[in-house]
């Protein structure tokens, strides 16, 4: 049999290796870390989490949730690590990305048939089974290569949020909770606390109306990195930049990322005007990411505006936000719902590359990827899920025609309706969940 080469050990590159070590393939994982660096990377391991620690719920009634414990009844290596190494973060799964990448570089160099070469690959053999999971900064001699084979990338860019010290918080103006009291995944409606929260996993920075209106006018007018020649290159939604947001109107901020529904400030027993929430960074507990304060301001800029939020007056920064450019393949043009290449059967892509968005969306592809070149190799069928579970319907979304395609975070909106009508959003949505779960098919060689 064949020996698979894998280039990248990144989320998805690490979990194809597991499900094909598994089955008995031999693997080469090629990581050019630390060798090379990318303008987002920083730590020597594998599975590098860049632009968020948080995996986001673990609700099986959402979207996320029930993408994971889909992976999961699929023996998914990754969150199993994660859950190892993971931070209080109400019902969601965050993780400390120090330890989850030690962790999973330890585990995946222990698995048996593989080897891994810490070198950069400039070309690709069409020849030789190969896994492509080189990420969205993808670029080089490798980059160019496949941009021809895929008849060109596609873009977007991609924004980081910053990470402050705990100690630098000024808890004056903040408070621990959970958005409704949400504490390890048991919901508590806020309104019948009287004010009385238990101390939650995040940090809620409070602001009154004079002081967000004060922080919204120097974020709009707030000096910006130059995107020089990425600047025609458009924003992916959910990663969009906080100074894009308040672009787009006043109270724009207050229905997303410094949104105050479902928190109340025990000092006043009443919601804030607006909120920006803190979430653990490591298990130690002594950094915080800013939530979805994803950002495009220079260094000194961000220093100064976010200042401007009491309890980040006097913030010590250890990650500034940046911002960089993504790239990801045509995937309806290019891959089958195996994610192999339909002008190049040997060649598979997965992870952002490959056009999904998001952590664990990252890991599903190269778990069904490490699957379906076992597969190819021992002339088994595909592996095909069905497109009422949420890994089905994301890889129907990757291949399907599609002359605007962008890249998708898991959602319900892509699942096939139900054949009743149930006009409850909630109880539709854990319908949808239920009937997942239902048609989840049984792996026999897992």
């Amino acid at each position: 049999m064949n020996t698979v080469k894998i280039i990248g050990a990144g989320l998805a590159g690490c979990e194809a290796a597991y499900q094909l070590s598994k089955r008995g393939v031999a693997v080469d994982l090629f990581e050019q870390k630390p060798l090379v660096y990318s303008s987002a990377h920083k730590l020597n391991g594998f599975a590098e989490l860049v632009c968020s620690n948080s995996l986001k719920s673990l609700d099986k009634y959402s979207a996320s949730g029930l993408l994971k414990f889909e992976l999961e009844h699929f023996d998914c290596l990754l969150l199993k690590l994660a859950k190892k190494v993971s931070v209080d973060a109400g019902s969601a799964l965050a993780v400390d990305r120090v330890a989850f990448s030690q962790l999973v570089t330890e585990t995946v160099r222990k698995l048996s048939n593989l080897t891994v070469y810490h070198q950069t690959v400039r070309k690709i053999d069409c020849n030789t089974p190969t896994i492509i999971a080189t990420g969205p900064l993808t670029e080089g001699d490798l980059g160019c290569q496949l941009s021809s084979m895929c008849d060109g990338f596609l873009d977007f860019f991609d924004a980081v949020s910053p990470i402050v010290e705990y100690e630098s918080i000024d808890m004056q103006y903040a408070f621990k909770s959970n958005r409704y009291d949400k504490h390890q995944g048991i919901e508590q409606e806020t309104s019948d606390c009287k004010g009385q929260q238990l101390e939650g996993d995040y940090i809620n920075c409070v602001l009154d109306k004079q002081q967000y209106e004060l922080f919204y006018s120097e974020l709009i007018k707030a000096e910006r990195v130059q995107q020089k020649y990425w600047e025609n290159i458009p924003f992916f939604e959910s990663c969009m930049p906080i100074e894009v947001i308040a672009s787009r109107g006043l109270d724009t901020m207050r229905f997303g990322p410094m949104r105050p529904v479902g928190i109340i400030d025990p000092k006043t027993s009443r919601r804030p005007y607006a909120v920006l929430q803190l979430r653990k960074e490591n298990t130690q507990g002594n950094l915080y990411n800013l939530v979805g304060f994803q950002t495009s301001l220079k260094f000194g800029e961000q220093s100064r505006v976010f200042g401007l939020i009491p309890a980040l007056k006097n913030a010590e920064y250890v990650r500034y936000g940046v911002m960089h450019r993504n790239s990801f393949i045509n995937a309806p043009k290019v891959l089958n719902k195996s994610f192999e290449m339909k002008n190049f059967p040997a060649i598979f892509v997965a992870g952002q590359l490959s056009g999904v968005e998001g952590y664990v969306e990252s890991i599903m592809s190269g778990l069904i990827a490490g699957i379906n070149m076992a597969n190819r190799l021992k002339d088994k069928p595909k592996f095909d899920l069905p497109s009422t579970t949420m890994c089905g319907a994301l890889t129907d979304y990757l291949t399907r025609q599609n002359d605007n395609f962008s890249p998708i975070n898991a959602n319900f909106g892509i699942l096939p309706p139900l054949d009743i009508t149930i006009k409850d959003k909630k109880m539709r949505k854990a319908a949808m969940a239920e009937r997942a779960l239902i048609d989840l098919p049984v792996l026999y060689d897992a």
